[in-house]
């Protein structure tokens, strides 16, 4: 297989599942699993039925989960952002609209948050989740959001490691297949996903994206599973606060209708349109959209958001605030606009690197992170602010480590005398 490959010429389908079993069960040495990661890097890839043949033998190297349930099986999967919380909000707001969400999720490395890592903002949560816990859970609210056990996609899971420690992570064919085996293995009956394009993103261009929001519709089509995705922007937080207890607490405002129509609720609603539209409940993806907007409005999201907390062990007490059990920074402080003018642009990376460098992320796998930190009421672009005005808000666990993030979050705004146009949410749309 390996001489194919660097031969240019793509491996038979039943190679690239030899190799995929030898994976998770250890026959194919570390050693291997380098060397194949490496041929793909260097060579012309997989090319789209390699990438399918893969992705499905990757999905089929463990257990897959089956569903004895009332609606449709549906996720949604992000390529990483900064600011990023919409599957908390677009989960219990599809459940609420008779969809069932087994949301297999991850934690945070580098600049880009997890959804895990916020989930364990609140006490108690648990996300290492028995697949039998995971079907009483979904079955009960309608979504549940959780960690991929070892018997998910074992493949992808050792193929990663190896990629991580020989640097061919970034190769669009192993990403594409490493995104799609998880999904495919959790037996959905559609996906949508979330492509981010800018300086918060993995993909800055336009272009970048859209290539690879292509492959990954066309690869998780070709393996069986209807996918669409949508390339959302990305040069700003989608909410205003980058952390875990702090976008915690920005999920619970859009919940609860307190923090208004964000973008952070137009991505969710774009993206639940679509589902909605690909399973038949609605005749077009607008009419999906408004039903997510109208679960959120009518209190329906909220109700499955927190019996999903709760029956994931989360501390959720009746009649008191849900965000008073969230763990606080013991430094808390505004920063301060060093201009006045119009909030031009951010560096998403930066901001979200400010995050890490204040406990609230990890540069390794295995770091612990201080889920209590991060940045609030980030003042969106295109805001018009007095020199002295709030910038944003910093939380963090001493002042020594708040002074170092206000130096980088000032060194990654840019202010304008010009008026500055609303970025677009949705760049682009692929079926």
């Amino acid at each position: 297989m390996l001489a194919e490959l660097r031969r240019g010429t793509m491996p038979e389908p039943e190679a690239l599942d030899a190799f995929a079993r030898g994976l998770a069960s250890g026959a194919v040495s570390d050693a291997q699993a380098g060397a194949f990661a490496m041929a793909v890097c260097t060579g012309p890839g997989l090319g789209e039925l390699g990438r399918v043949a893969l992705t499905r033998a990757m999905a089929e190297s463990g257990s897959r989960l089956c569903w004895d349930v009332p609606g449709p099986v549906v996720d949604k999967h992000s390529t990483g952002g900064v600011g990023d919380p919409v599957s908390l909000i677009l989960a219990p707001a599809l459940a609420a609209l008779g969809c069932h969400v087994p949301m297999i999720s991850g934690r945070g490395l580098g600049h880009t948050g997890g959804t895990l890592d916020k989930l364990e903002a609140i006490p108690g949560l648990r996300v290492d989740l028995s697949e039998d816990a995971v079907r009483a859970l979904v079955r009960d609210t309608g979504c549940a959001i959780f960690a991929a056990s070892d018997r998910i996609a074992p493949a992808d899971k050792r193929l990663y490691a190896v990629r991580d420690v020989t640097s061919t992570v970034d190769q669009i064919d192993l990403i594409t297949a490493s995104i799609l085996s998880k999904k495919l293995a959790a037996g959905l009956g559609a996906l949508v996903l979330d492509v981010k394009c800018g300086t918060g993103a993995f993909m800055r261009t336009p272009g970048d994206a859209a290539a690879l929001a292509r492959i990954l519709v066309e690869t998780g089509s070709g393996a069986g599973l209807p996918t669409r995705a949508l390339v959302t922007g990305m040069d700003q937080p989608l909410a205003d606060a980058i952390g875990n207890a702090v976008e915690i607490r920005v999920v619970l405002n859009v919940l609860d209708g307190t923090a208004g129509n964000t973008r952070l609720q137009g991505v969710a609603a774009a993206l639940g349109g679509e589902v909605l539209h690909m399973v038949g409940r609605t005749p077009d993806a607008e009419a999906g959209a408004a039903l997510v907007d109208r679960a959120i409005a009518d209190g329906t999201a909220m109700e499955r958001f927190l019996a999903m907390i709760a029956g994931q062990g989360g501390a959720v007490d009746p009649g008191v605030d849900p965000a008073a059990n969230l763990p606080q920074a013991p430094v808390i402080r505004d920063v301060a606009a060093p201009a006045t003018g119009t909030l031009a642009a951010m560096d998403g990376r930066a901001l979200g690197q400010a995050v890490v460098d204040l406990g609230g992320g990890r540069m390794r796998e295995d770091a612990a992170i201080d889920p209590s930190v991060g940045i609030s009421h980030i003042a969106a672009l295109g805001t018009s602010l007095e020199r002295g005005d709030p910038l944003c808000r910093l939380h963090a666990a001493d002042a020594a480590a708040a002074d170092a993030a206000e130096a980088a979050i000032l060194a990654a705004v840019t202010f304008s005398q010009a008026t500055v146009a609303d970025p677009p949410l949705i760049l682009e749309r692929m079926t």
